[in-house]
């Protein structure tokens, strides 16, 4: 993965070169719901038919935004609309990892190609599906989060180490300098 600046390639990107605030700072009256819908997988749902060309995917990925309330909005400086997301709009499908231990860095691309360093600023977390099946998240960017994909949480677990605590040990995985877990047991 390429992580170096070239030329800015999403609508943001440019947005922000001429000048306008990013995304998450509009305020745009609420124009009301489009019928858009975020699979669990990625996959974008147009009244019920997947978007198939992916340039326009990312385009949409660029203008996404979740509000206070929970929901989540394609906005533009002068209108905004609800649309429906599974569990997350977004999904890592690849792991980059250079370096070890304390010094490791994990890179992780979208299916959006969006391209994150887990850090302090984007962090990985584990929840419970309530089905005992783990379900590990990472934060993209402004509180939009991308559900790991199985695969890439396997990685995860292969690269992890084990952190004795007082009456449970963490497997978990080093980032930018924080430790990350990504499950306990005793």
């Amino acid at each position: 993965m390429n992580t170096s600046k070239s030329a800015p390639t999403s609508l943001v990107e440019q947005i922000s070169q001429k000048g306008l605030p990013p995304v998450h700072e509009w305020n745009p009256e609420l124009c009301g719901d489009i019928d858009i819908r975020i699979a669990k997988d990625g996959t974008w749902f147009y009244m019920g038919s997947p978007i198939g060309r992916q340039r326009l995917v990312r385009l949409f990925s660029t203008v996404l935004r979740k509000d206070e309330d929970g929901e989540y909005y394609l906005v533009t400086p002068v209108e905004k609309l609800r649309i429906q997301v599974e569990i997350a709009p977004f999904v890592a499908v690849q792991l980059e990892n250079s370096g070890e231990g304390k010094n490791q860095e994990l890179h992780f691309r979208t299916k959006t190609d969006d391209i994150v360093l887990a850090s302090s600023k984007n962090r990985i977390w584990v929840e419970n599906s309530g089905m005992g099946e783990p379900v590990p998240f990472i934060e993209i960017r402004n509180g939009l989060n991308a559900l790991i994909a199985r695969n890439v949480y396997y990685q995860l677990i292969e690269i992890g180490e084990e952190r004795k605590m007082n009456e449970h040990t963490d497997l978990g995985v080093w980032s930018a300098g924080e430790f990350f877990v990504l499950g306990q047991y005793k």
